[in-house]
């Protein structure tokens, strides 16, 4: 949960930076983009921004969108999607800590390689800012 609260001050944060380079006197909206394999509780960002927004941002709407998490085998070529759900919890959690430790617990569903590349679903950034001069 305190992940999320930082995660929220830092979006704030850049978010009137950009307003400040784009001369915007009031931000409208903004559109974040989560990578699914940031294991963030969405509901907990979501509030977390509502109650930490201020200045320019004070009316502004916050959307978020979830970007899958797509691997691609570097021995075969095989791309897939990450579906979370299909985890055991725990693995799923030490994935979210440390992602780097996917190679230890998932596998190439066509060749079974251990051997893969994050292609999507990493990070957490501004995808747009609107609003007023």
């Amino acid at each position: 949960m305190l992940h999320e609260w930082a995660l929220a001050e830092s979006v704030i944060t850049a978010a009137l930076e950009v307003a400040d380079t784009e001369s915007l006197n009031r931000v409208t909206e903004v559109v974040l983009k989560v990578g699914e394999l940031q294991g963030i509780e969405l509901e907990i960002l979501e509030f977390a921004l509502s109650q930490l927004k201020r200045g320019k941002l004070e009316n502004a709407k916050f959307k978020t969108m979830v970007v899958k998490g797509e691997l691609r085998c570097r021995a075969c070529g095989h791309k897939w999607d990450l579906d979370r759900g299909k985890l055991d919890e725990s693995v799923a959690e030490a994935i979210h800590f440390v992602p780097e430790v996917a190679h230890a617990y998932l596998r190439c569903p066509r060749c079974k390689s251990p051997d893969f590349e994050v292609v999507e679903g990493r990070g957490v950034w501004l995808q747009t800012i609107k609003g007023m001069r």
